[in-house]
């Protein structure tokens, strides 16, 4: 298992795409089992053995697991009995725990990653890239992931693992190699080297912690949500509660975490404050206005800013250049717009500060959002929302998949608007972010809110348990002593 490390732009994924074939090198080579290989495409690295696990999926949404899972492969089960005898005979092997019919659509980020692996495993790699795995998973998800790549590394498969959350490669890695700036720069021994070695190795800085000391939390409501519900209907036809009696109030100066294991209703429960689901019940107050059925551009032009949780889907157009990406969810607002009008100079202008401001590592403003790092894309996003003086931040993930400096310039950003009064909705996989941003957490499991925790004193391991669904109630520390410090 050999990790690869480096900050955002380092040129981590594209040497990855080099080895699956969907880049060509200009010159060097590449060896697979003492033979030189060349690769036209991804279907040679295929016939090598070599599958990827791209960092943002690469799933046909409207096709169902099977049909997703068989694509490009059908020559090897065909497409029906066999095929599905043969998914679930992988599903079960390594615990990845897919359904077959269901489809890709209806599922949460985490089970999205489960069926990219089965998909590979499908085609009988030997060799397995995974790009920053575990962005989406909770501690104990990580943990059995972890469990699943060591029984495939038993099994005589060899894995590349791309990861920021340095911890975790030195866990798991059994040799890691360092990039910067497209260049080899070092190479470490997971048993002898420190998170601060790595971290100082990749950026030339420290390890940034996530931790918040000074309350500036007021008594000044901004959201409130009183007995929210709403519901869905499932490919069944079977209609069901994703969220049942959702009550919070976040106030000027507060970051409320929210921590559930995906698919918990999170996803949901950002939709119906952003306005793109319409609650079946309840109250959403924003400051003194009820915005229960508002439209979204309502909403944004109220002082709502919105760090997506699939910064593809939902955050950037991804063949669209930056400054035109600066412009989203914001059409109707300075400087972007003028007498109701585009103003594409000004909207240039300011992605010029925010690229800068942000350190947003690119040639320049006209280059598409596609060209762009994800870290940069997500520093872009961020840049963004933060621009236009939110009075409440929605931030799903928002240090998902940016490396060790980029995460601690976004911390600061948020802690910076945090003492200004801005109101933040933190949902993140990142156990440590939600535990050192937050002021209050509450544990979200099937659509209801569970569990409470104080910050100061919760560890990352009880609160992973909460997730589950193994406590409720007002979570205390086990020994009574509180937990490590923030």
């Amino acid at each position: 298992m050999h990790a690869l490390c480096g900050e955002n732009g380092a040129g981590k994924s594209t040497l990855m795409k080099i080895l699956y074939g969907m880049q060509k090198p200009d010159e060097g080579t590449i060896t697979v089992d003492g033979a030189e290989a060349t690769f036209a495409s991804p279907a040679d690295a295929i016939v090598r053995g070599i599958g990827m696990v791209h960092q943002h999926f690469m799933l046909a949404d409207n096709l169902t697991v099977l049909e997703n899972v068989v694509l490009g492969g059908e020559k090897l089960y065909g497409i029906g009995n066999k095929a599905r005898k043969k998914i679930q005979e992988i599903s079960d092997a390594y615990g990845l725990g897919v359904r077959a019919d269901a489809v890709v659509e209806d599922l949460g980020v985490a089970d999205r990653q489960r069926v990219e692996i089965l998909k590979v495993l499908y085609r009988g790699a030997t060799t397995l890239i995974l790009d920053e795995p575990t962005a989406v998973l909770v501690p104990q998800e990580v943990d059995a992931l972890f469990d699943n790549l060591r029984e495939l590394k038993s099994e005589g498969l060899t894995v590349i693992f791309i990861s920021h959350k340095l911890g975790e490669v030195l866990s798991v890695a059994d040799e890691i190699t360092v990039i910067r700036r497209g260049t080899t720069v070092g190479t470490a021994d997971p048993k002898t080297t420190t998170s601060k070695q790595l971290a100082e190795l990749m950026v030339g800085s420290e390890l940034p912690s996530p931790e918040t000391r000074e309350s500036t939390v007021t008594d000044i409501p901004m959201l409130t949500l009183d007995d929210l519900r709403l519901t869905a209907t499932d490919t069944d036809g079977v209609v069901r509660e994703v969220l049942s009696g959702i009550s919070f109030t976040i106030h000027q100066g507060e970051v409320l975490g929210i921590a559930g294991v995906e698919g918990n209703g999170q996803a949901e429960l950002v939709e119906a404050i952003m306005g793109m689901r319409d609650p079946d019940g309840g109250v959403i107050t924003l400051g003194t206005a009820d915005i229960s059925h508002a439209p979204t551009r309502k909403r944004r032009e109220g002082g709502v800013g919105y760090i997506p949780e699939d910064r593809h889907r939902h955050g950037l157009l991804l063949e669209a250049p930056l400054w035109e990406n600066r412009i989203l969810g914001h059409v109707t607002e300075r400087p972007n717009s003028k007498h109701g009008l585009i103003d594409a100079k000004a909207a240039r202008v300011d992605t010029a500060r925010i690229v800068r401001e942000y350190d947003v590592r690119t040639p320049g403003i006209d280059v598409t959002a596609a060209s762009l790092s994800g870290g940069n894309q997500q520093k872009l996003i961020v840049g963004r929302e933060m621009s236009h003086k939110p009075k409440l931040l929605i931030a799903a993930h928002p240090t998902r998949g940016v490396d060790v400096g980029a995460q601690a310039q976004i911390w600061d950003q948020i802690r910076e608007a945090r003492r200004e009064g801005l109101a933040v909705l933190l949902i993140s996989a990142d156990l440590d972010e939600l535990i050192g941003l937050s002021d209050t957490l509450r544990v979200m499991y099937r659509g209801r809110l569970v569990a409470d925790a104080d910050p100061a004193t919760i560890t990352p391991e009880e609160l992973g348990s909460a997730m589950t669904g193994a406590a409720s109630g007002h979570l205390e520390h086990q020994d009574g002593t509180g937990g490590e410090d923030r």
